[in-house]
Protein backbone atom coordinates (compact mmCIF):
# COMPACT_ATOMS: atom_id res chain seq x y z
CA UNK A 1 0.00 0.00 0.00
CA UNK A 2 1.38 3.54 -1.10
CA UNK A 3 1.74 5.66 1.29
CA UNK A 4 2.23 9.87 1.22
CA UNK A 5 5.53 10.57 2.31
CA UNK A 6 6.25 13.11 4.96
CA UNK A 7 6.44 16.52 4.90
CA UNK A 8 7.97 19.69 6.38
CA UNK A 9 4.47 20.98 7.11
CA UNK A 10 4.76 20.87 10.74
CA UNK A 11 8.36 22.22 10.84
CA UNK A 12 8.01 25.07 8.50
CA UNK A 13 4.72 25.80 10.88
CA UNK A 14 6.49 26.07 14.22
CA UNK A 15 9.32 28.07 12.54
CA UNK A 16 7.05 30.72 10.93
CA UNK A 17 4.81 30.55 14.52
CA UNK A 18 7.84 31.03 17.13
CA UNK A 19 10.87 31.91 15.41
CA UNK A 20 12.19 27.91 16.04
CA UNK A 21 15.32 27.54 14.19
CA UNK A 22 16.65 24.39 15.13
CA UNK A 23 13.44 21.54 15.18
CA UNK A 24 14.19 18.37 16.40
CA UNK A 25 11.74 15.42 15.80
CA UNK A 26 11.81 12.92 18.36
CA UNK A 27 10.24 9.16 18.60
CA UNK A 28 10.81 6.35 20.69
CA UNK A 29 10.72 2.53 19.97
CA UNK A 30 10.26 -0.30 23.02
CA UNK A 31 7.81 0.83 24.88
CA UNK A 32 5.33 -2.50 25.00
CA UNK A 33 8.27 -5.01 25.18
CA UNK A 34 8.59 -6.61 27.69
CA UNK A 35 12.69 -6.44 27.45
CA UNK A 36 15.50 -4.28 26.97
CA UNK A 37 15.52 -0.53 27.23
CA UNK A 38 13.36 2.24 25.37
CA UNK A 39 15.18 3.85 23.20
CA UNK A 40 14.41 7.68 22.18
CA UNK A 41 16.09 9.15 18.80
CA UNK A 42 16.12 12.99 18.25
CA UNK A 43 16.97 14.12 14.22
CA UNK A 44 17.68 17.63 12.86
CA UNK A 45 16.90 17.02 9.80
CA UNK A 46 16.63 20.80 8.47
CA UNK A 47 14.10 21.46 5.72
CA UNK A 48 15.88 19.34 3.08
CA UNK A 49 14.17 16.76 0.50
CA UNK A 50 14.37 13.31 2.27
CA UNK A 51 15.59 9.97 0.91
CA UNK A 52 13.00 8.22 -0.86
CA UNK A 53 10.88 5.54 0.30
CA UNK A 54 11.19 7.55 4.16
CA UNK A 55 8.15 6.99 6.46
CA UNK A 56 7.04 5.25 9.87
CA UNK A 57 9.82 2.21 10.56
CA UNK A 58 7.06 -0.25 11.24
CA UNK A 59 5.80 0.54 7.38
CA UNK A 60 9.17 -0.40 6.03
CA UNK A 61 10.99 -3.78 5.61
CA UNK A 62 13.53 -4.65 7.65
CA UNK A 63 16.08 -5.44 5.18
CA UNK A 64 15.06 -1.76 3.42
CA UNK A 65 14.58 -0.24 7.35
CA UNK A 66 18.32 -1.30 7.88
CA UNK A 67 19.54 0.18 4.35
CA UNK A 68 17.58 3.61 4.98
CA UNK A 69 18.95 4.19 8.78
CA UNK A 70 22.54 3.93 7.59
CA UNK A 71 21.35 6.63 4.59
CA UNK A 72 19.41 8.77 7.16
CA UNK A 73 22.62 8.78 9.46
CA UNK A 74 24.71 10.43 6.84
CA UNK A 75 21.79 12.58 5.68
CA UNK A 76 20.22 13.94 8.77
CA UNK A 77 21.82 17.40 10.23
CA UNK A 78 22.14 15.57 13.71
CA UNK A 79 20.92 12.72 15.59
CA UNK A 80 21.62 11.59 19.32
CA UNK A 81 19.94 8.52 21.04
CA UNK A 82 19.06 7.89 24.77
CA UNK A 83 17.96 4.92 26.84
CA UNK A 84 16.43 4.11 29.72
CA UNK A 85 16.91 0.62 31.18
CA UNK A 86 14.77 -1.94 31.93
CA UNK A 87 15.50 -0.97 35.72
CA UNK A 88 14.59 3.07 35.20
CA UNK A 89 11.54 1.28 33.85
CA UNK A 90 10.56 -0.63 36.90
CA UNK A 91 11.73 2.26 39.24
CA UNK A 92 10.12 5.33 37.63
CA UNK A 93 7.21 4.20 35.20
CA UNK A 94 7.17 4.45 31.31
CA UNK A 95 6.18 8.13 30.99
CA UNK A 96 9.42 9.41 33.14
CA UNK A 97 11.32 6.59 31.60
CA UNK A 98 10.81 8.29 28.07
CA UNK A 99 11.25 11.72 29.76
CA UNK A 100 14.62 11.10 30.68
CA UNK A 101 15.37 8.90 28.05
CA UNK A 102 13.83 11.71 25.54
CA UNK A 103 16.35 13.78 27.16
CA UNK A 104 19.21 12.04 26.92
CA UNK A 105 19.01 12.26 23.29
CA UNK A 106 18.31 16.03 23.02
CA UNK A 107 21.15 16.76 25.75
CA UNK A 108 23.91 14.36 23.24
CA UNK A 109 22.71 16.80 19.98
CA UNK A 110 25.19 18.86 19.12
CA UNK A 111 23.11 21.89 19.51
CA UNK A 112 20.12 22.15 21.23
CA UNK A 113 16.84 22.54 19.74
CA UNK A 114 14.63 25.39 19.72
CA UNK A 115 11.35 22.77 19.63
CA UNK A 116 11.08 19.22 19.70
CA UNK A 117 8.14 17.62 17.37
CA UNK A 118 7.24 14.34 19.63
CA UNK A 119 5.41 11.32 18.02
CA UNK A 120 1.62 10.85 18.81
CA UNK A 121 -1.07 12.86 21.59
CA UNK A 122 0.70 13.29 24.76
CA UNK A 123 3.61 15.68 25.50
CA UNK A 124 5.96 13.10 27.88
CA UNK A 125 8.81 16.05 27.32
CA UNK A 126 7.17 19.39 29.36
CA UNK A 127 8.79 21.69 29.81
CA UNK A 128 11.21 23.38 29.26
CA UNK A 129 11.02 22.21 26.29
CA UNK A 130 8.76 23.69 23.29
CA UNK A 131 6.97 20.48 22.20
CA UNK A 132 4.41 20.25 19.71
CA UNK A 133 2.57 16.48 19.53
CA UNK A 134 1.80 15.26 16.23
CA UNK A 135 -0.35 12.16 16.13
CA UNK A 136 1.36 9.77 13.41
CA UNK A 137 4.16 12.21 13.19
CA UNK A 138 6.29 9.63 12.01
CA UNK A 139 4.55 8.95 9.11
CA UNK A 140 3.81 13.37 8.16
CA UNK A 141 7.19 14.85 9.79
CA UNK A 142 10.43 14.10 8.08
CA UNK A 143 12.37 14.53 11.34
CA UNK A 144 10.13 12.30 12.89
CA UNK A 145 10.05 9.95 10.36
CA UNK A 146 14.17 10.01 10.39
CA UNK A 147 13.73 9.55 14.24
CA UNK A 148 11.48 6.67 14.00
CA UNK A 149 13.54 4.60 11.38
CA UNK A 150 17.26 5.28 13.22
CA UNK A 151 15.50 4.04 16.77
CA UNK A 152 14.35 1.25 15.37
CA UNK A 153 17.22 -0.29 13.35
CA UNK A 154 19.45 1.12 17.01
CA UNK A 155 17.53 -0.93 19.01
CA UNK A 156 16.84 -3.91 17.18
CA UNK A 157 20.62 -4.18 16.98
CA UNK A 158 21.05 -3.65 20.26
CA UNK A 159 18.36 -6.56 21.36
CA UNK A 160 20.00 -8.76 18.56
CA UNK A 161 23.62 -8.21 20.21
CA UNK A 162 21.59 -9.61 23.48
CA UNK A 163 20.76 -13.04 21.71
CA UNK A 164 24.20 -13.30 21.08
CA UNK A 165 25.63 -13.25 24.31
CA UNK A 166 24.64 -16.88 25.76
CA UNK A 167 22.67 -19.89 24.86
CA UNK A 168 20.19 -18.89 27.36
CA UNK A 169 19.59 -15.51 26.13
CA UNK A 170 19.09 -17.15 22.62
CA UNK A 171 16.24 -19.12 23.62
CA UNK A 172 14.47 -15.98 23.90
CA UNK A 173 14.56 -14.67 20.50
CA UNK A 174 15.24 -11.06 20.83
CA UNK A 175 16.76 -10.80 17.47
CA UNK A 176 13.41 -11.76 15.91
CA UNK A 177 11.62 -10.38 18.62
CA UNK A 178 13.30 -7.18 19.54
CA UNK A 179 11.72 -7.82 23.56
CA UNK A 180 8.45 -7.80 22.37
CA UNK A 181 6.00 -10.58 23.40
CA UNK A 182 5.52 -13.70 20.89
CA UNK A 183 5.62 -17.28 20.90
CA UNK A 184 9.24 -17.81 21.68
CA UNK A 185 9.34 -15.32 23.94
CA UNK A 186 6.50 -16.53 25.99
CA UNK A 187 7.83 -20.42 26.06
CA UNK A 188 11.73 -19.52 27.11
CA UNK A 189 10.16 -17.00 29.91
CA UNK A 190 7.98 -20.55 31.10
CA UNK A 191 11.28 -22.79 31.17
CA UNK A 192 14.22 -19.97 32.41
CA UNK A 193 12.30 -16.61 33.80
CA UNK A 194 12.77 -13.28 33.19
CA UNK A 195 16.71 -12.47 32.29
CA UNK A 196 18.80 -9.15 33.81
CA UNK A 197 17.23 -7.77 30.52
CA UNK A 198 13.30 -8.03 31.19
CA UNK A 199 10.89 -4.97 32.89
CA UNK A 200 10.50 -6.98 36.39
CA UNK A 201 7.27 -4.41 37.14
CA UNK A 202 5.25 -5.49 34.33
CA UNK A 203 2.28 -7.29 34.60
CA UNK A 204 3.35 -10.24 32.67
CA UNK A 205 4.99 -12.08 35.55
CA UNK A 206 1.66 -12.45 36.99
CA UNK A 207 0.94 -15.26 34.38
CA UNK A 208 4.17 -17.14 35.57
CA UNK A 209 3.40 -18.71 39.05
CA UNK A 210 6.85 -19.96 39.08
CA UNK A 211 9.00 -16.80 38.63
CA UNK A 212 5.79 -13.82 40.47
CA UNK A 213 7.69 -13.66 43.21
CA UNK A 214 10.39 -11.83 41.26
CA UNK A 215 7.90 -8.66 40.31
CA UNK A 216 8.99 -5.40 41.32
CA UNK A 217 5.75 -3.01 42.79
CA UNK A 218 5.77 -0.21 40.58
CA UNK A 219 4.57 3.11 42.04
CA UNK A 220 3.66 5.05 38.62
CA UNK A 221 0.24 4.59 38.29
CA UNK A 222 0.13 5.52 34.54
CA UNK A 223 2.52 2.46 33.61
CA UNK A 224 -0.32 -0.11 35.36
CA UNK A 225 -2.58 1.87 33.21
CA UNK A 226 -0.75 0.61 30.21
CA UNK A 227 -0.98 -2.92 31.46
CA UNK A 228 -4.48 -3.07 32.15
CA UNK A 229 -5.36 -1.36 29.22
CA UNK A 230 -4.13 -4.93 27.36
CA UNK A 231 -1.51 -2.76 25.30
CA UNK A 232 1.49 -5.29 26.33
CA UNK A 233 0.12 -8.91 25.71
CA UNK A 234 0.93 -10.95 28.31
CA UNK A 235 -1.90 -13.58 27.89
CA UNK A 236 0.10 -16.75 27.94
Amino acid sequence: MPYEPPTHTVERSIRATTGAKIIAGVDEVGRGAWAGPVTVCAAVTGLRRPPAGLTDSKLISPKRRAEMAEELEQWVTSHALGHASPEEIDELGMTAALRLAAIRALDALPVRPDAVILDGKHDYLGQPWQVRTVIKGDQSCVAVAAASVIAKVRRDTMMAELEAESAQYAAFGFGENAGYPSPVHKAALREWGPTPYHRLSWAYLDALPQWRHLKKVRVSVEAAELESGGQLGFDF
